[in-house]
């Protein structure tokens, strides 16, 4: 077999050739900045006691960066032989003594051992790999899911499966699947009596990516639950509108148009980023020089902690109006005393605490 030895932060990594370039995703080097952003939150958030768990390792390169670039106790575990042979020799190739290869089945793994931090990276739907990662973990839950479909609607049955939730195909659609995702992780947590915290959920690309600190206290898990909710959405005028509670009425018809609306949910309802932490986050990715992981956790920060953005050109179309600079409605709605920011799910989108009326009265106004 041939292979070629890569670089990655401060960690090379010996890869089969073919995993460039086939489907069979081995290494992957779009995700690099999923991994930076892994490094600069481990790297904030653990002491140097705490213990990683790279649940599904694949070539080990994830682990392998927080025991080198952190510096914590980690293991690596794939049950594919040709997985576990990569890992074995990458943990070689970078000195590495703080490593621990294992070829077993992650659920197995998660089930015997509690770790404080537990990365779930896999391929497809991390819905497999929930109940057990919140089992296990003590400290830190790192959950990436590439099946954006069944999150954002456009595979509605399968989202229902494996979520236990409804999507919803709106223009927000990415931000109800993240807040899918979060409501998932909430209530699988809720089972183990721990409640998460949010720091950093994101998408990018073809992917979503969420970073939840974990409490053990029943108390604090029923608060927790408090944030589910749900959405209804009207496709006619784009108002929307959200309850809280696992048991909610929604209103069937729209209050601005009276045409019918769509549900979502039950779905996370809270923050999705702690500002706070994440200016900490800023500051290690510019010392490390993660200029792209930078500008996105900028991005998340800097958003309003309230649900569901709108889609600017959307609504100019629905208007009749051309789009003017997103800046400037930015800052007339400050000017209106509502608060108003940028979102990182879309650079044509913001959020803000205005009501679809208002916002309207103003973009017509600007």
């Amino acid at each position: 077999m041939l292979t070629r030895i890569i670089t990655e932060g401060k960690a090379r990594l010996e890869i089969p050739e073919e995993s460039l370039s086939s489907h069979k995703v081995f290494y992957n080097p779009r995700m690099r900045i999923n991994r930076d952003i892994t490094v600069v939150v481990t790297a904030c958030f653990a002491e140097q006691e705490y213990t990683f768990l790279d649940a599904l390792s694949a070539s080990g390169i994830r682990g392998i960066r927080i025991a080198k670039e952190v510096g914590l106790n980690t293991t690596l575990c794939d049950w594919h032989e040709l997985s576990y042979e990569f890992i074995k020799k990458n943990i070689k190739l970078n000195h590495l003594s703080n490593c621990t290869a294992i070829k077993r089945n992650a659920n197995v793994v998660m089930l015997d051992h509690s770790y404080d931090i537990i990365d779930i990276d896999p391929f497809g739907s991390p819905a497999p790999f929930l109940d057990t990662a919140c089992h296990s973990v003590k400290r830190l839950l790192c959950i990436t899911a590439t099946d954006t479909a069944p999150l954002c609607g456009a595979h509605r049955n399968a989202g229902i499966r494996r979520y236990a939730s409804i999507p919803l195909k709106t223009e927000y659609y990415p931000e109800i699947g993240i807040r899918i995702l979060l409501g998932a992780v909430a209530r699988s947590l809720a089972k183990h009596d721990k409640a998460m915290i949010p720091l950093l959920s994101y998408v990018s690309i073809h992917y979503y990516r969420i970073f939840v600190a974990v409490k053990k206290n029943i108390k604090s898990a029923d608060r927790c639950l408090e944030e589910m909710g749900f959405v209804s959405h009207c496709f006619n005028c784009s108002a929307r509108q959200w309850k809280k509670g696992i048991a909610v009425h929604l209103e069937k018809k729209c209050p601005f148009c009276g045409k019918n609306t769509s549900p979502a949910g039950p779905l996370w309802l809270g923050r999705l980023h702690d500002k706070s932490f994440c200016e900490g986050l800023i500051t290690e990715a510019k010392k490390r020089g993660f200029t792209q992981a930078e500008k996105l956790i900028t991005a998340c920060k800097d958003e309003l902690n309230i649900p569901l953005y709108y889609d600017y050109h959307k609504l100019c179309k629905f208007l009749r109006i051309s789009a003017r600079p997103m800046n400037e409605l930015i800052s007339l709605l400050r000017s209106k005393r509502f608060q108003a920011s940028r979102t990182h799910f879309s650079g044509v989108s913001f959020k803000t605490d205005a009501s679809l009326e208002e916002i309207k009265n103003i973009i017509q106004l600007s």
